[in-house]
């Protein structure tokens, strides 16, 4: 076994250290979410904190790590008499993102189930992580069924495996820490709040630190284990301190005036239900137990909403994460009593990051990157111009309040990703028929396979009430669920949609739409068209904030290159295919339908139009042409591409033109 990275020696990160620390003081207040940009020792850090952790006591000979001094009475290996247990280092288990559902909760033998009624049950990831951690990397990627499965875990303390009639449970009780590179998109709301607390991470700017972050891994890569004993005593001071902080814990008073100071804190802030209070609560008596204190203080429950908070404020995924620091302290100050209660934001009383309680060798933070002022809006020309040179352009403007939009969905049935949209063949949802399994079988159709076997009992010598079941009558059921897809947004940003009113309305539905996707579980991508050329403004990617970013800072003007837009996004489609063959795509094309620039636009963009209807690839164009005139250009182009045409009204789920629309995939037929 390689040695790990000493935790102590990761440099700066000290509201990662320190909330990493403060769930191994009180497990209670409920893992950590780390979002940051890669290659900023996220998992480094995780993976060090196994190490300090102390030794469990457990059964002896339990596979499902129950404690001697209090078994679990329903622990699939007990029932276990109390007594005397073995100490082990406590464990830290990895849920790889591809992981299956049955190498997460555990495996029955369904065919010893069946012909003997014996629950063979191999135990998963979750019984391995009792009273440990359960580390995923990459959380924010991990399938909606896994993530379903730690919901129900997280919450009840217990895994529970129901198989056609066979029915397991054992305790599954740990500490959940997630990585995530919020670049690749976000976590679902459910799975966000059931994180106790989060926190952001960035390389730091500071040369000297970064000097030193280069200088500590390439003598650790070049001597594991002499790096490692160098720190050891440092190591071994914060093992002692967690100890020390547990023991403290139950003796830490949480007083009338800091309850007091949580709850209007998380009023203020207008955070959903109450977790985050309890959260709070529970983080700022760690926070105590970790500086050495019975009491807690204002600066305990302050850090507290620093670390339990930011996550628990998004509405939707285009919020940016993080508190208004100056509404915190002026809450804490009006209830927190006298004004020398008032936390100091600069302050570090036990001489450790976060103004909560100290580690060993602390480093610095580096600078905070401003935020960027939002640009003002545009003028009101609509009428296309030339664009050569920045001629013409329009500034960007901003996006209408966006809306609950009508279902688009891909036609037919896919094999894609899990998700959301459209009908697909998946590991979950409905029975619809069945079939021989392809390696191991993970879902029985028990009708089929009892079937199957019957006409052979008296073959194979059947005496008893057991049925007689080989491996060649298993049937795997197949089930029929949803899939996520690749949904490219084609946007219009010539002259002729830069109206203020327009453009603004335009972005919303757009923005509409990436909502909608980040709902399904989409990846999506952005191609835009201008002036003389197109260009892809976001490759595909599952981060639908990303997209709205860039979709924000888009500017307007030129003329309209339609067949060179449809050109750009029928080539993106075309590398995605070789990437990811499974996933099927969508194409949302946003525009009046106006073609101009260049010999011949309206046939350029026709036979354009005319290459995703050849391959079948769905779409829609979102018509945006306004005005008591209209020429049905959208209508036309929604033609050639074999696809429908829907107006912004129309895209409202509350509209009244019409029902939820399924985007054809063919040429429309004639009424």
């Amino acid at each position: 076994m390689s040695t790990p990275f000493p935790f102590t020696a990761v440099v700066g990160q000290d509201d990662l250290r320190l909330a990493l620390l403060l769930n191994a003081v009180s497990p209670a207040v409920g893992g950590v979410l780390v979002r940051g940009e890669k290659g900023t020792a996220k998992s480094t850090a995780v993976r060090a904190l196994s190490a300090l952790l102390p030794e469990v006591d457990v059964v002896p000979g339990c596979r499902f790590s129950c404690d001697p001094g209090a078994p679990d009475p329903a622990c699939p290996d007990g029932p276990h008499e109390p007594g005397a247990g073995a100490e082990r280092p406590a464990r830290m288990v990895e849920l790889p993102v591809g992981a299956s559902e049955d190498r997460l909760v555990g495996a029955l033998d369904i065919e010893r189930a069946l012909a003997e009624g014996v629950k063979a049950f191999e135990p998963g990831l979750l019984a391995d992580a009792h009273r440990g951690i359960l580390y995923v990397d990459e959380v924010n990627l991990l399938h909606d069924h896994l993530v379903d499965l730690l919901l129900d875990a997280a919450a009840m303390g217990a895994s529970y495996v129901e198989r056609e009639g066979v029915s397991i449970r054992h305790a599954a009780r740990f500490l959940l820490v997630g990585t995530m590179n919020p670049e690749e998109g976000e976590l679902r709301p459910q799975l966000l709040d059931r994180f106790g607390l989060t926190v952001e991470v960035a390389a730091s700017r500071e040369p000297d630190q970064r000097v030193e972050v280069v200088r500590r891994r390439l003598a650790y890569d070049d001597d594991p284990d002499g790096f490692a004993a160098r720190w050891a005593e440092e190591e071994a001071a914060v093992r002692q301190r967690i100890v020390a902080a547990r023991e403290l814990l139950p003796r830490v008073r949480l007083g009338d005036g800091a309850l007091r100071q949580i709850a209007a804190t998380c009023s203020a802030f207008e955070v959903d239900g109450m977790r985050a209070d309890i959260v709070m609560a529970r983080t700022a008596t760690a926070l105590a137990a970790w500086a050495g204190r019975t009491d807690v203080l204002a600066e305990d429950v302050r850090q507290a909403a620093l670390l339990a908070l930011p996550h628990r404020r998004r509405r939707n995924p285009f919020d940016a994460p993080g508190l208004d620091e100056d509404k915190l302290d002026e809450t804490l100050q009006e209830f927190g009593g006298s004004e020398d209660d008032a936390p100091d934001p600069d302050s570090d009383p036990d001489g450790g990051p976060g103004g909560g309680g100290g580690q060993p060798a602390p480093d610095d933070g580096g600078p905070q990157d401003g935020d960027t002022a939002a640009q003002p809006e545009a003028g009101d020309s609509g009428e296309p111009q030339p664009s050569g040179g920045g001629a013409g352009e329009q500034s960007p403007v901003r996006a209408s309040e966006p809306f609950r939009t009508k279902v688009l969905s891909v036609p037919g049935l896919g094999e894609g990703a899990a998700g959301r949209r459209s009908r697909a063949r998946t590991e979950h949802g409905r029975t619809i028929g069945s079939r021989r399994p392809r390696g191991a079988l993970t879902k029985l159709h028990l009708a089929a396979t009892v079937q199957a076997a019957a006409p052979h009992q008296r073959a194979r010598g059947r005496s008893g009430p057991g049925l007689v079941v080989r491996r060649d009558d298993l049937r795997q059921a197949t089930r029929e669920g949803r899939e996520g897809n690749l949904v490219l947004f084609v946007v219009d940003a010539s002259g002729s949609m830069a109206a203020r009113q327009r453009m603004s309305a335009v972005k919303g539905a757009v923005l509409s739409l990436l909502l909608d996707a980040y709902q399904r579980r989409d990846k999506v991508g952005l191609v835009t068209f201008r002036g003389q050329d197109a260009q892809i403004a976001l490759p595909p990617t599952s981060s639908v904030d990303a997209a709205a970013a860039r979709l924000e800072s888009l500017p307007t003007g030129g003329r309209t290159p339609l067949a060179a837009g449809l050109l750009k996004a029928h080539e993106v489609l075309r590398i995605e295919r070789l990437r990811d063959p499974a996933r099927r795509a969508l194409v949302v094309v946003v525009t009046d339908g106006r073609a101009t620039g260049g010999p011949e636009p309206v046939a350029l963009a026709g036979r354009a139009a005319r290459l995703f209807a050849a391959e079948g690839t769905a779409s829609v164009v979102v018509d945006c042409e306004s005005g008591p005139v209209r020429l049905g250009l959208a209508g036309q182009l929604a033609g050639e591409l074999g696809g429908t045409a829907v107006t912004l009204d129309e895209l409202r789920a509350d509209s009244i033109a019409g029902l939820v629309r399924e985007v054809q995939g063919t040429t429309r037929r004639a009424a």
